[in-house]
């Protein structure tokens, strides 16, 4: 059973967040060749101000 876990930073939509679940289920089912009901994704979310890249917490990003 695949199992995927995407990490993001909170926001997103539920619809957004269902598109990409469902993109990633495909592109797993085509790759490994195994059907929907295999596939497990998890979305972990992160507060922007608990997420860093370069040195700067997203809040920080996203003031620019």
């Amino acid at each position: 059973m695949p199992e995927i876990t995407i990490g993001l930073v909170a926001g997103r939509t539920p619809e957004v967040k269902k598109a990409l679940m469902l993109d990633i289920t495909n592109a797993v089912m085509k790759h490994c060749n195994v059907p929907a009901e295999a596939v497990v994704i998890s979305i972990l979310e992160s507060p922007p101000a608990d997420k860093m890249k370069g040195g700067q917490t997203f809040v920080e990003r996203m003031k620019k």
